[in-house]
């Protein structure tokens, strides 16, 4: 138990490093700032260059990894492994180094949903409805939030119809609802003041964005408060 909390503490400080954000203020920008204001791989593949957030974006997904191998190693369970992977994911999302702002964790989310049935003695078809079901929603939509949204509803789904052990399914659940959290919970954009919250809410539960036009989104840049100095 001890060495599960231990793991659980360590891999939230290591999701909560924010690769993201460093890399994208070493070329003068911050991401709280522009774009779609969210740290993350994909806004600072939109704001900085492809390569520097494919190279974050490749450091997100291995990190929750490497937690779950770890623990792994250690001898603990798959649902035990599950839990500190998602703390890595918790922290990507709520980094304790930038006053709990963060990313969304998907990257670090499909990590874990890879290398878990690869490592133990569990079905792999909850990973492989998850990919499935998304890759099949996303050839309809063109989007990545929808799929990633739908693929996420599954995978708990999934897991219980493949009668995996319960902390697994309960765990795959957690991951879901993290993910659905954090889009929920985002800080309001200016554009959206004009905006009902039930609209407010879909749009973030379906798209990960306040406002209905992709582009404005991507490309808004950030407005100071009033009587706030930068």
């Amino acid at each position: 138990m001890t060495i599960w909390i231990i793991l659980i503490v360590c891999s939230y400080l290591l999701g909560s490093v924010p690769s993201s954000y460093l890399a994208a203020r070493s070329r003068g920008i911050d991401l709280r700032k522009d774009g779609t204001q969210q740290v993350g791989g994909g806004n600072l593949w939109r704001t900085t260059s492809r390569k520097l957030g494919l190279i974050v974006g490749i450091f997100d997904f291995f990190k929750g990894m490497l937690m779950v191998l770890i623990a792994w190693r250690l001898g603990l369970d798959a649902g035990q492994q599950l839990a500190v992977g998602l703390a890595a994911v918790v922290g990507h999302n709520w980094s304790v180094f930038l006053r709990f702002h963060g990313g969304r964790g998907v990257a670090t989310s499909l990590g874990i949903i890879i290398i878990l049935p690869l490592i133990n003695d569990i079905t792999p078809w909850a990973t492989v409805a998850f990919f499935a079901i998304g890759a099949a929603v996303a050839v309809f939509t063109r989007r990545t939030p929808v799929p990633i949204l739908v693929g996420m509803v599954i995978l708990p789904i999934a897991s219980a119809i493949s009668r995996e052990p319960l902390s697994v399914t309960i765990g795959f659940l957690a991951m879901a609802l993290i993910i659905i959290i954090k889009r929920l919970t985002a800080q309001p954009a200016t554009e959206a003041r004009s905006i009902g919250m039930g609209h407010l809410l879909l749009n973030r539960l379906l798209f990960d964005r306040d406002i209905g036009d992709r582009t404005v989104w991507v490309h808004r840049k950030h407005v100071p408060k009033k009587g706030k100095k930068e």
